[in-house]
Parts: C-alpha cells; sequence; structure tokens
C-alpha cells in the first residue's frame, strides 16, 4: 500500500477529500485556507522547536492553531459526510473543572474523536447548566448577582476546557441562564399547559428547610435528606406547579426495551424501579356517613375477603375529611397525631422494622364482599401519594397490616391456605393412590396472629366464598370478574413514580409563564411576549423565606391581566433547573434561532443522540425528564423520536484516598495535576485506568508514567528518516502485522469502550518500532514510518497535542484529528503461526509454537509428546483432556 498523502512542492498536504477507512473526510477550505498563515507563526517562534518532549511547548503551539483552524465545526449544512451526534453531560458552572470533569470530558472526547477519524460529521456540542440553587446560594452569601458568580466561572470553565483540548464545537455553545435559552422553556411549559400537562395542585411537598423551597420526589435522597443542602427534608403543603409525566408513565417503562444493551443495566433497572408498575385492582369501598365511596388499589384482590381493616394516610385530603365527621374525641387525637408525623420523613415512615402507629378515626367502611363492617385508622405507613391514599388492610397476609393488627388487637382473618399445594405441569410433592398430594408432618401453622409471620406464599383459597380453592392468579382473575359485575371495583394499575414537581421558591431559575388575575384565573402569557425575563437584582432580597424572591419585585411582579387589563400578578417561582436540561440536547442544533427552539428538520438529521456520556447519578432525575419530555415533543409532532439517547456511557468517579473529590473535602485539584503533567498525560492517565464505569484512586495510577511514554512515542517521529511517499509493504514484516493489527482491532475495542486496552496497544506498538529503529532495519524502514503515522492517529483520540506535533514532524500539515483511521490490510493479519498453551492441572507446563490451522487431534498429539508434560505426568493417569485449538491443551488426571 502507498501512503495517501501527496507531496507538493516540499511540504505535505492533505487532498480535499481523500478516501480511507470507512468513508470519506471533506476538509473544510477554512482550516486550509489559514493553515500557512498559523504555521508560520509558529516557525517563526524560537522555541518552536526542542530536542525534548516538552508538553508546555506544545500546549502552547498548537491550541491557538486548533483555535483558527475550528477542525469540529459540524453544522456546515453543505458537509454531506455521515452524521454522530456525541454529547456530554453538561457542566454546572460551580467553579473551575474538577478531577471528575477530566474523566468525563477525556472519554466522551476519545468516543468523538474515534468517529471523527472513521470519517464522521461529529456534532460535539457544549454548554452551561447554569441556572440553580447553588449558584444563588454563593451569590447571597457573597452580596453578588447570581449573574456574576455564573459567568465569571463558565468564563473559567471554558478556558480549562479549551486548554484540556475536547473537541467540541465552540459555535454551538449555550448557556441555560441566557434569556434566548429560557425563552423556550416558557415555550415548553405554555405548550405543556395547553396539552393539559402542566397544571398547578394543593398538596403535601418535599420542603428543604435549609434552601427554602421545594424538591420533586427524585430530589430526596434514600436517607430522606436533600439532594442540595442535606438538610432532612419535612412535608409542607403548598399550591405548586406540576408536570403531569406519570401520563407517559407506561410509555417511559416500555421503551426502556429499547435501551437494551445499550444503556447500562443498572440505569435500566434504575429507571424501571423509580417508575414502579403494580398490576391489581381499584376497590371501591362504601363509608358509613359519606355519600361517595372511598377507592383502594391493592395488588392482591385476591385477599379480599381477608380485609378487616382499612388505614388511611394521616396527611391525606380524605384523613382529614373523615376525621372532620368525627368525634371530638378523635379529631382532638387525629392532630396530635399528625403534628407528629409530619415530623417523620418518607424513608423512616416507610422503615418495616419500625414500630407500627396509628390512631382510629371512629369511622368505619364495608368491606364490599363481605358486608362486614370495618374500621378505619390513620396510620404512617400509609402515603398520601401512592395509589389513592388508603389501603384495604389483610393483616394475614401482609407483614405491614400483621405487626400493626397485633399492636392495636385488629382482627386477622387467614384467606390463603400456604400449606396447600398448587399444581402444575411438574409435580412437586408426592401423591397417594386417589392423586392427592402427600403433605409433610411438619408444615407450618396457619396462625399469623400467634406466629408473628404473614402468609406471603402461594397457596390454595379459604374463607373467600366462591374463591375457594382457587390458586393466587385464578383467584385475582376471578375476583375482578366479581368486582366489575357488581360495579364495585375494577383491574387497574398504580406507580411509584409521581408527578413532576417543577416549582421552585427561588429567584436563579427560569420565570413561569402564568400570570394570576384577582379572582385567581390563570392566563398564559402569550408567546409573543416571551421571554419573561427575570429583574435586576439591585434592591431584591434574595434570602430564602419560603416565597421567591420574585414575589417582592413588585415593577416585576404587578402587571395588567392581558384579558381586560385588571391588576393581575405573574407567577413568582421559577422552574426546576431539571427542566433546562430536558431538552437542551435539541437546542444545541439551532443555539441562537430567535424564531423557534429547535429546527424540526435538523433534529430529523442529528437526534436522537447517538453516544451519551456522564455519571449514573443522573440515572433516574435527568434521564427520566429527557425520556419525557421527548415523548411530549414527539406527540407534539416537533420530533420523529421518541428516546433521546440511543447509546449511554457513564464514567466511575475519581477518587482520592477512596473518597470523592469535592471542594469541601478536597482531593487532588486538576488545574495542579495539568499544570504537572500536561493536558495528554492526563486524558491518557483517565483513559489507561481500567474500564470507563470503574472508579478511579488517583493514587493508584502513573500520569508521570504518562509523560514518559507519550515521550518516547513523540521520539519516533523525530526519527522517522523515510518520506511521507515511501512504499510500505517494503517495510519490516512482523511490524507492518502489528501495525495492522492495531487498525484491525481498534475500531470493535473504541466502539466497546475498551480505551484502555487500545492504550495498552499504542504502547506496545511505540515499543516495537523503537525495537525496529534500534536494533532492526532502523529509522528509514517504510515500516517504522507506517508505524508512527498510525501511532500518531491512535494518539490523537487520547492525547491530542502529541499526536498533532507528531503528525507535523512526519511531514503532514494540520490536523491529524482528520486523518483519517486507515483500513487494515487483511493479508497481513492472517496468522503464521500462534503459541498454544499446554496445561496439566491447570498450570502451564509446556508452550508450542503451531500452525494456526492445527487440528484439535494433531495439538493433543503434540502435547501429549511434549518432554516438559511428560516429564510432569509421570506415573499418573490422564482423566480427560479438553482441547481448544489452536490455542490450548488442559489435561487433567486423577
Amino acid at each position: 500500500m502507498c501512503n495517501p498523502w501527496v507531496a507538493v512542492s516540499g511540504a505535505v498536504v492533505a487532498p480535499s477529500t481523500l478516501k480511507y477507512g470507512n468513508g470519506a473526510v471533506s476538509f473544510h477550505l477554512s482550516l486550509q485556507t489559514n493553515l500557512d498563515t498559523s504555521l508560520a507563526h509558529v516557525h517563526d517562534d524560537a522555541d518552536a522547536q526542542d530536542d525534548g518532549y516538552d508538553f508546555r511547548r506544545i500546549q502552547d503551539k498548537w491550541l491557538p492553531i486548533w483555535d483558527k483552524l475550528k477542525p469540529f465545526s459540524a453544522l456546515d449544512p453543505s458537509d454531506k459526510r455521515p452524521r454522530k451526534y456525541v454529547l456530554d453531560m453538561f457542566s454546572y458552572p460551580s467553579g473551575d473543572l474538577h478531577m471528575g470533569h477530566a474523566e468525563a470530558f477525556a472519554l466522551a472526547d476519545i468516543s468523538a474523536r474515534y468517529w471523527s477519524q472513521q470519517g464522521f460529521n461529529v456534532l460535539h456540542p457544549v454548554g452551561w447548566d447554569s441556572f440553580g440553587l447553588p449558584a444563588e446560594n454563593a451569590a447571597i452569601k457573597r452580596g453578588v448577582d447570581p449573574r456574576e458568580w455564573t459567568y465569571a466561572n463558565i468564563e473559567q470553565q471554558k478556558e480549562s476546557m479549551r486548554r484540556y483540548a475536547t473537541s467540541v464545537d465552540w459555535d454551538t455553545e449555550l448557556h441555560t441562564s441566557d434569556p434566548e435559552y429560557y425563552k423556550w422553556n416558557q415555550w415548553l411549559f405554555l405548550k405543556m399547559y395547553e396539552k393539559g400537562l402542566a397544571y398547578r395542585k394543593d398538596s403535601w411537598v418535599n420542603w428543604d428547610p435549609v434552601d427554602q423551597t421545594v424538591l420533586a420526589n427524585e430530589q430526596v435522597l434514600p436517607d430522606g435528606t436533600s439532594d442540595r443542602s442535606g438538610a432532612a427534608v419535612v412535608k409542607k403543603k403548598l399550591t405548586q406547579w406540576y408536570f403531569k409525566i406519570t401520563d407517559y408513565a407506561d410509555r417511559l417503562l416500555d421503551d426502556l426495551n429499547q435501551l437494551e444493551g445499550a444503556w447500562p443495566a443498572k440505569v435500566v433497572a434504575m429507571q424501571r424501579n423509580w417508575i414502579g408498575r403494580s398490576q391489581g385492582a381499584d376497590v371501591d369501598f362504601e363509608i358509613e356517613g359519606r355519600a361517595d365511596k372511598v377507592t383502594v388499589f391493592t395488588t392482591r384482590p385476591d385477599t379480599l375477603y381477608g380485609a378487616t381493616f382499612m388505614v388511611v394516610a394521616p396527611d391525606s385530603d380524605l384523613a382529614a375529611e373523615l376525621v372532620a365527621q368525627s368525634t371530638p374525641a378523635a379529631q382532638k387525637a387525629f392532630a396530635t397525631y399528625l403534628a407528629k408525623v409530619q415530623k417523620s420523613t418518607e424513608i423512616e415512615r416507610q422503615d418495616a422494622s419500625r414500630e407500627k402507629t396509628g390512631i382510629p378515626l371512629d369511622r368505619f367502611a364495608i368491606n364490599p364482599v363481605t358486608g362486614e363492617r370495618i374500621p378505619i385508622w390513620a396510620a404512617d405507613y400509609v402515603l398520601a401519594d401512592y395509589g389513592h391514599g388508603a389501603v384495604m388492610a389483610v393483616p394475614a397476609h401482609d407483614q405491614r397490616d400483621l405487626d400493626f393488627a397485633r399492636k392495636f388487637d385488629l382482627p386477622i382473618k387467614v384467606v390463603v391456605d400456604t400449606n396447600a399445594p398448587v399444581t402444575g405441569a411438574v409435580p412437586v410433592l408426592d401423591v397417594d393412590d386417589n392423586g392427592h398430594a402427600i403433605l409433610p408432618d411438619d408444615l407450618p401453622p396457619l396462625d399469623p396472629a400467634a406466629t408473628g409471620k404473614s402468609l406471603v406464599g402461594e397457596g390454595r383459597m379459604i374463607n373467600s366464598g366462591p374463591l375457594d380453592g382457587l390458586s393466587k392468579s385464578n383467584a385475582i382473575k376471578k375476583i375482578i370478574e366479581q368486582l366489575e359485575a357488581a360495579g364495585t371495583g375494577r383491574a387497574s394499575k398504580t406507580y411509584r413514580l409521581r408527578d413532576w414537581l417543577i416549582s421552585r421558591q427561588r429567584f436563579w431559575g427560569t420565570p413561569i409563564p402564568i400570570i394570576h388575575g384577582e379572582d385567581g384565573t390563570l392566563y398564559p402569557v402569550p408567546l409573543d411576549q416571551l421571554p419573561i425575563v427575570l429583574p435586576p437584582t439591585a434592591g431584591l432580597d434574595l434570602q430564602p423565606k419560603g416565597q421567591s424572591p420574585l414575589a417582592a419585585a413588585s415593577d416585576w411582579v404587578n402587571v395588567p391581566n392581558p384579558v381586560d387589563g385588571s391588576p393581575a400578578r405573574r407567577d413568582p417561582d421559577t422552574m426546576d433547573t431539571f427542566v433546562d436540561s430536558s431538552w437542551y440536547f435539541l437546542r444545541y442544533l439551532t443555539p441562537n434561532d430567535d424564531e423557534r427552539a429547535f429546527d424540526p428538520s435538523l433534529a430529523d438529521k442529528w437526534a436522537p443522540v447517538d453516544q451519551y456520556v456522564g455519571g449514573v447519578e443522573h440515572a433516574i432525575l435527568h434521564l427520566l425528564y429527557a425520556r419525557f419530555i421527548t415523548k411530549v415533543l414527539f406527540d407534539l409532532g416537533y420530533v420523529s423520536f421518541t428516546e433521546p439517547f440511543t447509546a449511554l456511557m457513564n464514567q466511575g468517579m475519581v477518587l482520592s484516598g477512596g473518597s470523592k473529590m469535592s471542594k469541601s473535602k478536597g482531593g487532588v485539584k486538576l488545574s495542579d495535576e495539568l499544570d504537572l503533567y500536561g493536558v495528554d498525560a492526563i486524558r491518557v492517565t483517565m483513559a489507561f485506568a481500567g474500564p470507563p464505569e470503574d472508579n478511579i484512586n488517583w493514587e493508584d495510577v502513573s500520569p508521570a508514567g504518562s509523560v514518559k511514554f507519550l515521550a518516547r512515542a513523540w521520539r519516533l517521529a523525530d526519527e522517522v528518516t523515510s518520506k511521507p511517499e515511501i512504499e510500505w509493504k517494503s517495510g519490516d514484516l512482523d511490524l507492518r502485522k502489528q501495525t495492522h493489527r492495531l487498525l484491525a482491532d481498534g475500531p470493535g475495542l473504541l466502539e466497546a469502550f475498551k480505551f484502555n486496552v487500545v492504550v495498552a496497544r499504542v504502547m506496545e506498538l511505540v515499543n516495537a518500532t523503537r525495537k525496529v529503529i534500534d536494533s532492526g532495519a532502523g529509522p528509514a524502514d517504510a515500516a517504522v514510518r507506517e508505524a508512527t503515522e498510525v501511532i500518531a492517529v491512535a494518539l490523537s483520540l487520547f492525547a491530542p497535542y502529541t499526536a498533532e506535533d507528531m503528525w507535523e514532524k512526519l511531514g503532514y500539515k494540520p490536523t491529524v484529528a482528520l486523518a483519517g483511521w486507515r483500513k487494515p490490510d487483511p493479508t497481513l493479519l492472517v496468522e503464521d503461526s500462534v503459541v498454544a498453551v499446554v496445561q496439566v492441572d491447570g498450570k502451564v507446563r509446556d508452550k508450542l509454537t503451531v500452525n494456526p490451522k492445527i487440528s484439535a487431534e494433531e495439538l493433543e498429539k503434540l502435547a501429549r509428546e511434549s518432554v516438559a508434560v511428560i516429564r510432569t505426568l509421570g506415573d499418573r493417569e490422564i482423566a480427560n483432556v479438553i482441547v481448544r485449538a489452536p490455542r490450548l491443551v488442559n489435561i487433567a488426571t486423577r
């Protein structure tokens, strides 16, 4: 194969369109136009050339050149290359980039650069998730405007990201706190409102007492604390704005099937569990003294004959209504109990080991199948937002109900005989001459009241009238038919997922585009009046007080009614910042469009995102909301797809001393590491540390070792003496084989995110090339040039500065990032021989060089004839021989 790069007038340039790799790369004219000017400045610099590897000099040299060339501009409509969309989860600008950013951005960048080398036009955009509480709290602490703090941090991060050589298209840059961006949050809200998916309601909400704002359920950590402030979350009743995500629960759950294998299994499982679909029935209970029935959801309608009392959530509207018509004594006890419950977190209330508490409401329900009068209790183990806020208690077959019944001496009725066998296609018990199962003598007693253990296993129905003798599945089917026939119930399902609470009582967020009339009527802000821009903070007290600071901005909040001009007020709340990140990947397509949120035709071309990269901490919140909004936009006709991110890669954390690094906890500073080792060494270290999803303990890796490796690779380009147009096929055969093996294996490894393996293979090729230079054919050999060029292209994914400098030394103009991944020569991939390992009882005893096409029989014969094997076996008898030709023979002895 001949080198495809062409020498012209002593310099080497690329043809404007060059076929190689898996496609064609069309170099932008702007790249070629600015080359001579950019490089002339570099070569005039007395310090541009240095005998040793100096990462500082190399970084200072190439960064301004890349700034001029803009090699990663992607949105040119005339570009005919196939498209790829690679996206990092955008950064929150709380300060400079940290070690976690270094890992995430390096891994995403490797993927983006790889697809560029494969001949794709890669969209790799950049932006900042710049609204939110941390900025507002920091501004309050410093006595400055959140804008000042936020945009100063963005400039700092932007400069660090440029230095880090991420292959982003800077023309796509966006900030969610710009009115030009959040105008479209407001547009989206109004579209949701028009569709009935945005609504207000009074409800008990999660309240952060430190940040003085509400939290969505997803923002409450498993220990009951806020994911923002760390404070224990309490309940508070407020009128809030919600997005009706529960309308999409089935689609969000079922469409996860599309993501199996392309998203980490852990993330898919977390989303399934969070949505938490339960199949069962809604059962209507009559309440004495109440006209309307109370509907209870149950996953076990087959146990309805065993329902002996009802439990309602003390903080539900139903409990308040029932107790209001009860006795004065019950009302007083209830008020005391409710105050106590409101101090508990949901996590505490759901703790199965916690002692049950509750009070009777002196109200009664009627069991719809038995006609029995059953008492109604309020108890904190039932949550107001689960099902309908009430449960039918079947203590014999539910452990929580049983614990409650035993404490308060309530009836316990067994309706499932868990000792009775459930027959199937394969008998599990012996039978007698009459075909009846022979039961063991030591069956457990059917007496939960005495044992304290509920009967939750399979069995047959008893004490259940027409259900007696049926198995669980058949009983569920029959009882639902019975309920539907009587008009007292129906098949149903419920979800753990709750509607998305988007109201926030803080300043630094998107204003909600609703105007409140004096009579409480809600008026959507007309589209032509968007954006509703945040007011200046001068004279505005941003200290959290339980209501939005915007409510005190009188000139801003007081507006005329858009219908009749009467006095009205803007909604003072702002939106949850997860609204900003639920659709930002679409705004990148037209970041400066004043007429629409995004261009649907460009969405059809570029989206959904081909490869998304970010932390697993966003497995529920951000990813679930983005999936929801995408489905809404699909229904509204703005996009043609229903899932936003085709493939997802989660990176692990970077640890110091086994702990996650943070500003509060300290640890290694990225800026210090970059100053000490250089950008390329940090990037290579991140990639080489292990699989992307694994955590990296910084003390266990060696950026200093990465510097030595890069210097070793860089020096190869200095020593190549052959010309670019040399015929490669004349070079050292063994080195060429190793080079083409990397070309052949690299794409599969990179697409499987085995970046560490690719780095290792490049290291091996560097060593092999060095060996040929020092003790083989020498630096003029064609295979040395070929290998060094392939090393430069491969290194451009991991160490772009070093790779670019090598590319220039090899006689080419920038940029190596678009040079293309060459196709391997199939004739060089054929192995002349392989090494077969021979084991005796699992221990290696010999290695045989054999033909790769050797048969299993012939390989076993050679192994048995091996002197080392014969000596090891001695008098032992061979029990078994396993042959995996041509690589392995394993001999087992008795």
